[in-house]
C-alpha cells in the first residue's frame, strides 16, 4: 500500500503545530496566551468520546468471551504487572534522586517559601480510601457515559458484558447494536483527531506564552533529571519487558507515534486515549484485553506520574536542606505507594498525589510544591507520555500472557505502521 506523502501524514503535521506553537509562545507570548481555548477545546472534544470508546469496546470484548472467569484472571493480572512496574518506578525516581541530588545546593529557607498549593492539598485531602471507593459507584446506570470517571464507565461496562453473556440468547439484539454502534463512534474518533494538530498549537503557545522558556533555566537540573530518568525507563526497563515478550520497543513506539506526539503536544494522556485502544486492537491485542487494561491503566500504572512524586519529593527536601535518612525514604514510597492510586482519576493527579504524600511525611513541608509549581508544566508532558508508554506496553504484555495476542499481526503492524494508519482511516 503506497504511503502518503509526509505533509499528509498527522504525525508530521502535529510537530510542525508543536514548533509553531512554541515559535508563537516566544515571540508573542501575549498572542500565545490567548491560543489556550484551542487546547482546552480539542481535549474537551475527545473527553467528550472517551466513555462511549471505553464502554463499548469494554462491554463488547466481555459479551464476546464464553468464560467469565477469563475476566477475572485478566484484571489480577493486570494488576499484578501494575503494581510492579508502577513500585519500579517509584523505586527508580528515589534511586535518581539520591544519586543525582537536583535539589543540592539551593540552601532555600522553608520560611521563605510562598505560592499558593491549597487547591492540591484539599483534592489531596479527600482523597480518601473511602471517597476513592464510593467515587467508582455512579449515581445511575448510564450517568458514567455523560461524565469523565474513567472508572465509573470501566464499572458499568464491566456490568453489561457479564450480563450480556449471562442473557446471551434474549440479548443477542443488545450486542449486536453496541457492535454497530462502534462503526460510527471510533468514525467520529477518526474525524476529531484531524483537529489534533490546532489543539497541539495552541496547548503549546499558551505554556511557552505563559511560562516563558526562561522560567525552567534555574530548574533545568530536575526537569532535565526527570526526563532523563523516564527515558532510561522506557528504553531499558519497558524496552526489556517488550524483548522478553518479543517485540521491539521502539518499532512499538514508532507505530504510535501520532498518539504520542499528541500527548507531548497536550501535555494530556486522555487525548490519546481512543487512538490508543483502536491501534492497539489492530496489533492484535484481544478487544477485552484493550478494553480492560488499558483504560484502568490510566487510573493504576502511572510510571511516569511515580517517578515524579519520589524525584520532585527528594528535590524538595534537598532544596530546603532537609535530610532524609534512608527509612524516612522507605516510608516516603510506601505512602507514594498508595496515594499513587488514591487519587486516581483527579484532574491533575500529578501534583495531586505528591501533595497527598507529602502531607504523611511530616519532614517536608507541603509549601516546598511551590518550588516546581512554575515548572510543573513542563514536567507534565513527560509524566503523559511515559504513562501512555507503559500502559500501551502492559496491554501487550497481558494479551501475551493470556494467549490472546496475535503475535504475527503485531509483527506486521510495527513492520508496517503507514499501511495500518491507512486502513483506520478507511
Amino acid at each position: 500500500m503506497k504511503a502518503k506523502k509526509i505533509y499528509n501524514q498527522l504525525y508530521f503535521q502535529v510537530i510542525i503545530a508543536i514548533i509553531a506553537g512554541i515559535l508563537l509562545g516566544k515571540f508573542y507570548p501575549e498572542l500565545g496566551e490567548k491560543m489556550k481555548p484551542l487546547g482546552d477545546g480539542f481535549i474537551k472534544l475527545v473527553k467528550m468520546i472517551i466513555a462511549p470508546v471505553i464502554f463499548i469496546t469494554l462491554t463488547l470484548g466481555i459479551a464476546h468471551m464464553t468464560d467469565l472467569k477469563k475476566v477475572g484472571r485478566i484484571a489480577i493480572k493486570a494488576m499484578i504487572y501494575f503494581f510492579t512496574f508502577s513500585t519500579l518506578a517509584l523505586i527508580i525516581g528515589l534511586i535518581v534522586g539520591n544519586i543525582l541530588q537536583p535539589g543540592h545546593g539551593l540552601n532555600i529557607a522553608p520560611s521563605t517559601l510562598s505560592g499558593d498549593v491549597s487547591q492540591y492539598q484539599a483534592k489531596a485531602h479527600e482523597s480518601t480510601l473511602t471517597g476513592f471507593i464510593m467515587n467508582i459507584i455512579p449515581e445511575t446506570l448510564f450517568s458514567p457515559l455523560v461524565g469523565d470517571n474513567i472508572l465509573q464507565v470501566l464499572l458499568v461496562a464491566i456490568l453489561m458484558g457479564v450480563a450480556l453473556v449471562l442473557t446471551k440468547e434474549k440479548s443477542q439484539k443488545v450486542t449486536d447494536f453496541l457492535q454497530d454502534l462502534s462503526t460510527p463512534v471510533f468514525k467520529i474518533v477518526h474525524m476529531l483527531m484531524k483537529l489534533a494538530p490546532i489543539g497541539a498549537f495552541g496547548a503549546m503557545a499558551f505554556t511557552i506564552g505563559k511560562y516563558g522558556l526562561h522560567s525552567v533555566l534555574n530548574l533545568i537540573f530536575l526537569v532535565g533529571t526527570f526526563y532523563i530518568t523516564s527515558i532510561l525507563f522506557v528504553v531499558i526497563v519497558l524496552g526489556a519487558v517488550a524483548w522478553y515478550n518479543g517485540f521491539n520497543i521502539f518499532k512499538f513506539l514508532f507505530y504510535l507515534k501520532e498518539e504520542l506526539l499528541l500527548v507531548l503536544g497536550t501535555s494530556s494522556s486522555e487525548s490519546a486515549l481512543p487512538g490508543i485502544m483502536e491501534k492497539l486492537e489492530k496489533a492484535g491485542c484481544s478487544r477485552a484485553i484493550v478494553g480492560l487494561v488499558v483504560p484502568t491503566g490510566y487510573s493504576f500504572n502511572l510510571d511516569g506520574t511515580n517517578i515524579y512524586m519520589t524525584l520532585a519529593s527528594l528535590f524538595i527536601a534537598q532544596a530546603l536542606n532537609i535530610h532524609l535518612p534512608i527509612e524516612k525514604q522507605l516510608i516516603l514510597l510506601l505512602v507514594a505507594m498508595l496515594s499513587s492510586k488514591g487519587a486516581a482519576g483527579i484532574t491533575g493527579a500529578g501534583f495531586v498525589t505528591l501533595a497527598a504524600t507529602l502531607a504523611v511525611v511530616p519532614e517536608i513541608p507541603i509549601a516546598g510544591m511551590t518550588l516546581i509549581l512554575g515548572i510543573d508544566k513542563f514536567m507534565s508532558e513527560c509524566r503523559a507520555l511515559t504513562n501512555v508508554i507503559g500502559n500501551s506496553v502492559a496491554t501487550v504484555v497481558v494479551a501475551n500472557w493470556e494467549k490472546q495476542l496475535d503475535k504475527k499481526q503485531l509483527q506486521y503492524c510495527l513492520d508496517h505502521p503507514y499501511d495500518v494508519e491507512k486502513k483506520l482511516e478507511v
